[in-house]
């Protein structure tokens, strides 16, 4: 694998592509705007070993064989090629100066580490969101950016780059406890930012969430909770607390890549815990941030 070089073309048409574990979503993208895309369910884990090389040139070859930019797991060590890391903090151009090529014509943008003697994380393709965000004026060059998620992702941006960040397994946490869990069987009902939920959120200002979770087991043996209503008051806690640890000064503004349901659930869990969300919307950011890097690397 090796650095990228000659491959870009400023203000030539190309490719975007971020690619994740489970979904692939395509931009064609020409003079910085989308001409065409493409959604389908070929994330990395649908991609037979050794598959890449196919799945890319089938994509290639429907967009008139123009060059591609690639983000996303498809970089980790899980997908195509291990693309590596920059570390925080990190700009659009240290991603663009790290671009790795598998194959002529194809790049792959790095992930972002944190990797402090106390504590470690890794982000991969959230950054092109991130920072995108950032390119195209859709939140300020200092600021706090969510990305819900199954892992969620709370950046620090400042002056403009991606100084800091934490992964909350959020998503993650409520599907093992619906699947393997005591209280499992009792979240039951659809998830929304209603009374159950905003309940939730409330109660996550104890800051026990252990004490909580088994809480709902004992609401459940008692009936002082109606049935249905469980998986929503989970989410509650579970996004409340994520909140409550990012959310440090009153009415703070959180800057939220998300929409439908995420943005709704995190626009009540942030206001709950005594911020304020402004929803940014993140395929903009994305299309801004890999833009920017392709054409910082012409």
């Amino acid at each position: 694998m090796r650095p990228l070089r000659g491959v870009l073309v400023s203000g030539a048409a190309f490719i975007a592509v971020d690619w994740g574990t489970t979904n692939r979503r395509a931009y064609l993208i020409e003079g910085g705007e989308v001409v065409a895309t493409e959604r389908d369910d070929m994330g990395i884990l649908s991609v037979p070993a050794g598959g890449f090389p196919a799945a890319v040139a089938g994509l290639r070859e429907r967009h008139g064989g123009l060059p591609m930019l690639l983000a996303g797991m498809v970089g980790s060590n899980r997908g195509w090629h291990d693309a590596g890391y920059v570390p925080a903090p990190a700009s659009l151009a240290d991603l663009a100066a790290r671009l790795v090529s598998p194959e002529e014509g194809v790049a792959i943008v790095p992930g972002v580490c944190r990797d402090g003697d106390e504590r470690q994380d890794v982000m991969r393709g959230e950054e092109v969101q991130l920072l995108g965000a950032v390119a195209a004026g859709l939140a300020p060059g200092d600021a706090l950016l969510c990305q819900p998620g199954t892992h969620a992702k709370w950046a620090v941006m400042q002056d403009s780059a991606l100084a800091d960040f934490t992964t909350a397994m959020t998503g993650e946490m409520f599907a093992l406890l619906k699947g393997h869990a005591l209280i499992g069987s009792e979240m039951t009902g659809e998830v929304d930012a209603d009374e159950d939920f905003r309940k939730g959120v409330e109660a996550s200002a104890d800051r026990d969430l252990l004490s909580a979770l088994f809480g709902v087991r004992a609401a459940a043996v008692l009936g002082r909770r109606a049935p249905g209503a469980a998986a929503g008051y989970v989410s509650g806690l579970l996004l409340g607390s994520d909140c409550r640890a990012r959310i440090t000064q009153p009415g703070q503004q959180v800057h939220l890549l998300a929409d439908g349901l995420l943005a709704r659930l995190y626009s009540a869990a942030i206001a709950i815990a005594g911020g304020q969300a402004v929803v940014v919307d993140s395929h903009a950011s994305f299309v801004a941030g890999i833009t920017r890097i392709w054409d910082i690397k012409a």
